[in-house]
Order: structure tokens, then sequence, then C-alpha cells
């Protein structure tokens, strides 16, 4: 494997000659990614989670907080979602997902009809026959419905 990486980058694996240009080519290949860090001296502090889960559930802890303040950002967020006329639909709607996922890991959840709606009306203006018909129909298993085989 240290062998693909060597081919991708086009470093050849050092043979101890010219340690020089060699260290140079390392350099700008790991500061042309953005893993220089290492490179600086400073040593981050040993890491207690030893799994790939706590170290999620750990992040998860520390930035998922349902503090008021991230609660207003993700309400507001949802609220300004509008999709730009002529672009994706799935786009929009994965970004939709992602807001209301990211509302659910703070304790705000919306029922299949809200979550219609709030769809509803973030789209365009070309969406209103759309909107129309869908906000006509009767119960709330069609407007979900609709709105998912959109």
């Amino acid at each position: 494997m240290a062998e693909e990486a060597g081919k991708a980058s086009g470093i050849e694996k050092f043979d101890g000659t010219d340690f020089a240009y060699w260290r140079m080519q390392i350099e700008d290949y790991l500061y042309g990614r953005k893993l220089h860090l290492p490179l600086l001296g400073t040593k981050p502090e040993s890491m207690k989670e030893k799994t790939t889960a706590d170290l999620m559930k750990a992040l998860s802890g520390m930035y998922e907080k349902p503090s008021a303040n991230n609660k207003v950002h993700l309400m507001k967020k949802l609220f300004n979602l509008k999709m730009a006329e002529n672009a994706s639909v799935v786009q929009h709607l994965n970004e939709f997902n992602t807001i209301t996922n990211q509302l659910s890991s703070v304790e705000i959840d919306f029922d299949d009809e809200i979550r219609a709606l709030i769809v509803l009306a973030s789209l365009p203006n070309s969406w209103e026959a759309m909107r129309m018909a869908v906000s006509n129909s009767t119960g709330k298993e069609n407007s979900s419905t609709m709105i998912y085989e959109i």
C-alpha cells in the first residue's frame, strides 16, 4: 500500500541519497494535501477513544449538544432553505434531509406532514402547480407521499 501511495504521488521511496530533495518533495506533498500539521512539531494530546464509534460519540457529545443557539441556527437554516429555479430536486431534498436529521439530533422532530409542508414552501415559483396539487389533496398521507414521489 505504501508503494501504491508513492506511485500515485510521484515520489520515489527514499533510497539514502539526496535527502534534501526527497524531504522537499515530501513536504510539498503533505502541504498540498493539508496534511502538514505534524511537520510543525506540535503533538496533539493522546486520544482516550480507541474505536471510531467512540470517537464519533465523543464528537457528537461536543458538537451536537441541544443548545438553544444550535437549535435556532438549524431552524433558521431549515426555514431559509429555498430551491433555486432549475436546481436539482435530489440535491435540494438531500440538503433538506440533512438539516432535518441534524434537528433530530438536537431533539427537534417533525412529523411527515410538517416535513412535506416545509418542502412545499421551499420550492421555487415554477413548482406552483405541484404545490397547489399537494395543498389541495386530502389527508396527511397524500401530502407526504406526493412529496417523496417528487
